[in-house]
């Protein structure tokens, strides 16, 4: 029998870190004099790789200005941790709880993030639960969401199969990634996309607390 895995997404369903990735944004566009989008615009492309989210908000844009402007996201997110200016990016609610009880319960655990390797590392350590992970995957070596590499290659090294494996997050990014790799697509209710796109994604649940998430897994 192959392990059960239970993948997380990270900005939007562990932490909640729309402050700091949305004051990147604008002045990522206002280094280049162009006008920032709207906060709301900004949340709705967490969660996808930086030079796909810069498409998204920049359509007529060329592909050589979104690389541009991916990378000067990157570099004032750099700015602002190595300044001391972040903001808090505070754990959802229950969540330590969560992961602590699907480790009792024998699941292994996972991310799979458009966060950088870097990223996702200071972050887990920040909130001292990098230990609760036995696979991280990042957007420094897969594909945009929601291609499935990051799925396939977590459970990959966690042993897992799709019937044993569930996807957890809080865009239809990660739901339709979840899909597309044949996992259990699990929704959340408290991120940046409303439940009812995460089920026209897939979502085959959406939980409205990190305590509804263990029980759920339990019926799969």
């Amino acid at each position: 029998m192959s392990n059960r895995l239970a993948l997380f997404d990270c900005d939007g369903t562990l932490v909640d870190s729309q402050a700091n990735i949305c004051l990147a944004m604008e002045e990522a566009f206002s280094a280049h004099r162009l006008d920032p989008p709207t906060r709301e615009a900004i949340r709705r492309i967490v969660g996808l790789s930086l030079v796909e989210a810069a498409a998204q908000l920049l359509p007529e844009a060329d592909d050589a200005l979104h690389r541009i402007i991916a990378e000067t996201y990157r570099q004032q997110f750099i700015r602002m941790r190595t300044s001391g200016t972040m903001l808090a990016e505070p754990l959802y609610d229950g969540i330590v709880e969560t992961l602590v009880a699907l480790d009792a319960a024998g699941w292994l655990l996972g991310v799979a993030t458009g966060k950088s390797d870097r990223g996702l590392s200071l972050i887990l350590a920040h909130h001292e639960i990098t230990r609760h992970f036995v696979t991280l995957q990042t957007a420094d070596r897969h594909p945009s969401k929601p291609h499935p590499a990051m799925v396939e290659a977590a459970m990959a090294e966690a042993g897992a199969e799709p019937e044993t494996t569930v996807m957890i997050g809080d865009t239809s990014f990660d739901m339709a990634m979840g899909v597309a790799a044949g996992v259990h697509p699990l929704g959340v209710g408290w991120g940046y996309h409303a439940p009812h796109e995460l089920t026209a994604a897939g979502a085959r649940h959406v939980a409205s607390h990190a305590s509804g998430i263990g029980p759920h897994l339990e019926t799969l």
